[in-house]
């Protein structure tokens, strides 16, 4: 117990870090676990709670009820549900591996629940043809706008996510197998992904042609340079696509997961596997891949509506014409 009451929020800090590396977490999960668990302290300070012992399940019921009214800085709207489950998830789990380094007897967040995990969908989608627009938005910008091209078409062909292109580094791209390194990705899972021979052409001539005027010291050997020469950063990739979508008249409510989310729903379209397609996106569960059959199904309902002609007709059977078949049948 003389833990316990000496233990104060930094070096609790300072010790689930140490916990975390050991238990080979990804550097970057660490870093996003701690500031949550952070704003979770900034909090509770403010609300009086200022030693790691004060915390217990009604301090945190008290949390989940403020993450419910709080908006986002980059948004302006309340935050999404799967942020409040994160929020809170994390400082369960910080609690649950601080009692097992034995800093408490008991662990005073064990009865916690988290929000409500919200419902996977899908609804930023490109058709092919709305695609093809927004590659061709690039061709204005000169030989940036070729790296430019280079990008999206690596988050289409590749449906990876926005930080697994942002971190390619020039050994990820294995042209004489047409295919993709992504190394630490989601979950630090590694994995490789198939290489379209139109995005190896694209990502050659932006070798080729522009990455040379871009890189410097600093660029070491990032596949993608901003104007800098330096990696992208996350929000740059968004605004950088989130541009070429509005500039092709498209606002779909994302940007780099937009063309992650179209190349899924397109092979499913197309006939691919589920569990194929799981590999290809780099989920852990089935069920999460299986959030894009729900979308090809809605697409198909659409698609039949305005294209049969029965479902065209639109209209049902009147009473008159039933009869004419009772009469005639009796």
């Amino acid at each position: 117990m003389a833990k316990l009451k000496t233990l104060t929020v930094a070096f609790a800090l300072q010790k689930y870090r140490q916990h975390c590396l050991a238990e080979g977490l990804a550097p970057r999960t660490i870093i996003n676990k701690c500031i949550n668990i952070n704003l979770f302290f900034k909090w509770a300070f403010d609300a009086g709670v200022l030693y790691p012992r004060d915390v217990n399940k009604d301090v945190c019921e008290s949390y989940k009820a403020y993450l419910a009214g709080v908006t986002s800085h980059h948004t302006g709207r309340p935050l999404k549900k799967s942020t409040r489950r994160n929020r809170v998830s994390d400082v369960r789990v910080f609690y649950a591996e601080l009692t097992y380094l034995g800093y408490f007897e008991i662990n005073p967040l064990h009865q916690l629940r988290l929000p409500k995990s919200p419902r996977p969908m899908v609804s930023a989608l490109l058709s092919q043809d709305e695609v093809e627009r927004v590659m061709a938005e690039t061709k204005i910008h000169g030989l940036k706008g070729l790296r430019d091209r280079a990008i999206l078409e690596c988050y289409y062909s590749t449906a990876a996510r926005r930080n697994e292109i942002g971190n390619l580094k020039m050994e990820d791209i294995k042209f004489n197998r047409e295919q993709l390194l992504i190394v630490n990705g989601k979950r630090d899972k590694t994995r490789y992904i198939p290489l379209a021979p139109r995005t190896a052409s694209w990502i050659q001539a932006y070798c080729k042609y522009t990455r040379p005027l871009l890189a410097n010291l600093s660029s070491g050997n990032t596949v993608f340079l901003d104007n800098h020469g330096l990696a992208f950063r996350a929000h740059q990739l968004t605004a950088m696509v989130k541009k070429y979508l509005l500039s092709a008249g498209i606002d779909v409510g994302a940007a780099c997961n937009a063309f992650r989310h179209s190349a899924a729903t397109h092979m499913l379209e197309n006939g691919a596997d589920c569990r194929v397609l799981q590999e290809y996106l780099g989920h852990s569960d089935l069920s999460t891949t299986q959030v894009y059959l729900e979308v090809t199904q809605t697409q198909l309902k659409k698609t039949y509506t305005k294209t049969h002609p029965a479902a065209m007709a639109g209209k049902q059977l009147s009473k008159g014409e039933v009869e004419d078949y009772l009469v005639r049948n009796s």
